[in-house]
């Protein structure tokens, strides 16, 4: 019987391989941008086309590679990073696998030029799917340039699973930032399709934050800083009252190395406890160095997972440090039962001297005279004429009585949920339980309705009305509102702003770290502003729907979550009737934008059952 077992051609090889380290251009970046920090490079660009489909390009002046090493770099397993397994447990390095760019040209078409310092010329290679096509000495400057194109052009089935062109190219962005934040010394410049998206000089790590993140980041950041044996620690997360509800700004490093961990992402959840909102996530910059040989890099086939030694030790020193940090700049609450904040000196005041109080008397004041007092001294005796107090209340309470009798015009109901027989509850009185539900009698029983998912519904189909037939009414503000958001947040409120004004927001104007609106919704206040849009963005991270329904469906979900009155707030008996009848005027009552239900019904018979029992 013949064997059925062979090894695999190399290019095969080499695809299966890609399946791991590339699985969408984001990989790549990451791959190039890495080993373009390990050749010690301090200006590195990166060029992207249709978000990494047609072309990712990484030039840096870093060390460069011999002619040999240049060919010898797409071999599999072929690495300068060891040399023996021991020195898997010594790395200072990014890269180490050796697979990354035999992957990477496997599966796409890679141009190649470098060139060493002390070499006059360089080496230029062309390799398409694994197929050496040419080799040539150039004349280049010091460094090296990747070029790949037309990714997965082999692979279509690949490639069909590749994201909109917004949601790859966010996953490119969060690449670079990891890579830029964890080496503020290197010049980083970033360009897509032509604009220049990132110009980052060489830095410190504070001043690369706000370079990335731009807006208020610098009044965000409280420093931690930490020396111990086990870790020392250095960075800086955010002031509790500039938290998010999403998690993109949460960065740890480990010897500058960008990894993922829920277990100390819970340390520092634990150093916020009590000063964080439900829901809040606040953000933080935190760079970790540990000895190499207390870590292990190699547990994860994109290195941004870690095992620690000693997890217990490292989670209790994170969490204090940043506890330490919080209540050090007055963030966070103190105890100090020897101090008195009542008797803190003023800052304006610190290094002043007191000035003696001077007192002046009027000697010729007679307080039985009638005549003027004189005008050199002033009299804190202060007349007023109240005889015709009463006029100032003339108008008040007609006004007041108009006001009340104020009607709203409320859409047609052309539908009914019960039959003629069973709309009694209109004349009956409602009831809140535990301020979560709304009982109202029918004929037949009762209704109870979840008054969250209600008004969710009753908002949902209102935005959703006026996003389609542009009729949205707005209210202006006295004082138009900034606000401050980061390069990728700004990118999603300029492509959602057409839908976010059919809506009902005026945008006054639109910079690149922030949005000056002027108008808003006629059922948004000022201070939820903010809350929406960051809901907003938070659920539109992982891109925005290509067709204009679906998108105006997501924002309009997004600002019903928002804005619709939440489980524990009291509503008093008026509200309860208007938030009934508006949820049985929609179109789709029975349910909430998110497909749960939003009211059952109970028969008396139902009742008479249970009591039967």
């Amino acid at each position: 019987m013949s064997s059925i077992i062979q090894l695999l051609p190399d290019h095969v090889a080499n695809q299966i391989a890609a399946g791991e380290v590339v699985q969408r251009p984001a990989s790549v970046v990451k791959e190039l941008l890495e080993n373009a920090v390990d050749a010690k490079a301090t200006d590195i660009k990166l060029i992207i086309k249709d978000a990494g489909k047609s072309l990712v390009q990484v030039i840096d002046n870093g060390l460069g590679m011999s002619v040999t090493d240049a060919r010898l770099c797409f071999e599999r397993h072929a690495t300068s990073k060891i040399r023996q397994a021991e020195d898997l447990f010594s790395l200072h390095t990014k890269g180490f696998r050796g697979e990354a760019l035999a992957s990477i040209a496997a599966i796409a078409h890679v141009e190649m030029k470098t060139k060493q310092d002390q070499e006059e010329l360089g080496t230029h290679i062309v390799i398409e799917g694994s197929k050496f096509v040419s080799q040539d000495v150039a004349v280049l400057p010091k460094g090296t340039s990747f070029s790949v194109k037309n990714l997965f052009f082999n692979i279509p089935a690949r490639r069909n699973f590749l994201k909109s062109e917004t949601v790859e190219h966010r996953h490119i962005v969060d690449e670079f930032q990891r890579v830029a934040l964890a080496h503020p010394n290197i010049h980083f410049t970033y360009y897509h399709n032509g604009s220049d998206l990132f110009n980052l000089p060489q830095s410190n790590s504070r001043q690369r934050i706000v370079n990335i993140f731009s807006g208020k980041t610098n009044e965000k950041l409280v420093p931690v800083q930490e020396e111990t044996e086990i870790v020392s620690i250095q960075g800086f997360v955010s002031k509790p009252e500039f938290a998010k509800k999403n998690r993109g700004e949460q960065f740890f490093f480990v010897n500058d190395r960008f990894i993922k961990s829920g277990y100390l992402h819970h340390a520092v959840m634990a150093a916020y406890e009590g000063l964080l909102k439900d829901g809040a996530q606040p953000s933080y910059f935190l760079y970790l160095n540990v000895p190499p040989n207390t870590i292990d890099i190699n547990i994860h086939p994109t290195k941004t997972e870690i095992k620690f030694d000693d997890e217990h030790a490292l989670y209790a020193i994170l969490r204090s440090a940043i506890k330490h940090s919080l209540g050090q700049f007055n963030v966070a609450p103190i105890l100090d039962f020897d101090r008195d904040s009542n008797l803190d000196t003023p800052y304006n005041y610190k290094n002043q001297e007191a000035s003696t109080p001077t007192i002046q008397v009027d000697g010729a004041f007679n307080p039985f005279s009638d005549e003027t007092p004189n005008k050199h001294f002033t009299t804190y005796r202060k007349t007023e004429n109240t005889a015709n107090w009463e006029s100032l209340y003339v108008g008040l309470k007609q006004d007041t009585e108009e006001i009340g009798n104020i009607e709203f015009e409320s859409d047609e109901v052309t539908g009914s949920l019960f039959n003629e027989n069973e709309i009694e509850q209109a004349t009956n009185k409602t009831y809140q339980i535990h301020k979560k539900y709304i009982v109202n009698p029918i004929k037949s029983g009762m209704v109870i309705v979840d008054q969250q998912r209600a008004h969710q519904r009753v908002l949902y189909e209102q935005f959703l009305t006026n996003m389609t037939v542009h009729q949205a009414s707005s209210q202006q503000l006295l004082f138009p509102l900034n606000l401050f958001f980061s390069s990728s947040e700004m990118k999603l409120i300029s492509e959602l702003q057409l839908s976010l004004v059919n809506t009902g927001f005026v945008f006054e104007a639109t910079n690149d770290d922030h949005v000056v609106i002027s108008g808003l919704p006629i059922n948004v206040t000022e201070s939820e502003v903010s809350i929406v849009l960051e809901q907003l963005l938070s659920d539109l991270q992982d891109g925005i729907p290509e067709s204009s329904f679906s998108q105006n469906d997501s924002i309009a979900k997004s600002m019903a979550k928002s804005l619709a009155v939440k489980t524990g707030t009291y509503l008093t008996e008026k509200e309860q009737e208007n938030l009934v009848n508006g949820l049985f005027a929609c179109k789709e009552p029975n349910v909430s934008p998110f497909q749960k239900p939003t009211f059952i019904t109970m028969r008396v018979e139902d009742l008479d059952k249970k009591f039967a029992l």
